[in-house]
């Protein structure tokens, strides 16, 4: 007689999915591992997994490989806190752009939405979060110490506060506007044509754009 193969609960939210495997518990984890992933809902990481049953084993391997590197290879800019493989990243090497414009973000999904309109030529400082007192995020959990650090070297004329337009967005802007406020930096923020409550990353290249002409000051 042929053996059944067992049968796997899965948990996904408020959903449960029951698959068979032959080696039980894996794709289980893998399911319940895709479904921690922004986006992907129980149905997606179940379609995902199966997809990748169905794959070649190179090509599964490869996306095994790229997932590990971005862990063990990728570190921040040394000097501006963004991603990179080496130790200064591609814009803060690049003697083209001005280093005396410093355009300070959230994360880094916003540098690149700033890049993508192509009218920026400064360079960027990755805060890598914002101050939300509620979830316990306070100035010890960013990247203010080394945004200070570089303004206090000289060179810097204008600070930029990209960050988003939401409460806890302002209110890093305001503490940053406050620590700078001493060494006489200029100290701007982005114009108000991105909504209140908006995030950078989904705003169009246009209104970015905008946004960085109209800048004011803080």
């Amino acid at each position: 007689m042929r053996k059944a193969h067992p049968l796997q609960r899965v948990r996904l939210g408020q959903e449960i999915f029951v698959v068979a495997s032959e080696s039980p518990g894996v794709i289980a984890r893998l399911m319940q591992e895709l479904g921690k992933l922004p986006g992907i809902g129980p149905k997606s990481a179940e379609r995902i997994t199966h997809h990748l049953l169905a794959q070649d084993r190179r090509e599964v391997f490869a996306l095994a490989d790229a997932l590990r590197a971005i862990k063990e290879s990728i570190r921040f800019c040394r000097q501006c806190c963004h991603l990179t493989e080496d130790e200064l990243c591609d814009l803060c090497r690049d003697p083209r752009r001005d280093a005396s414009l410093i355009c300070v973000v959230e994360q880094p999904r916003d540098l690149l939405a700033l890049e993508r309109t192509g009218t920026y030529r400064g360079l960027y400082h990755v805060l890598h979060g914002r101050l939300a007192p509620l979830e316990n995020v306070g100035p010890e959990q960013l990247t203010i110490d080394g945004l200070l650090r570089r303004v206090r070297q000289g060179g810097v004329r204008e600070v930029i506060m990209a960050t988003n337009p939401t409460l806890d967005g302002d209110g890093t802007a305001l503490y940053l506007s406050t620590l700078l406020a001493p060494t006489g930096v200029q100290v701007t923020r982005l114009a108000r044509g991105l909504p209140s409550g908006s995030v950078l990353e989904f705003a169009n290249s246009q209104m970015l754009a905008d946004a960085l002409e109209g800048r004011r000051t803080f």
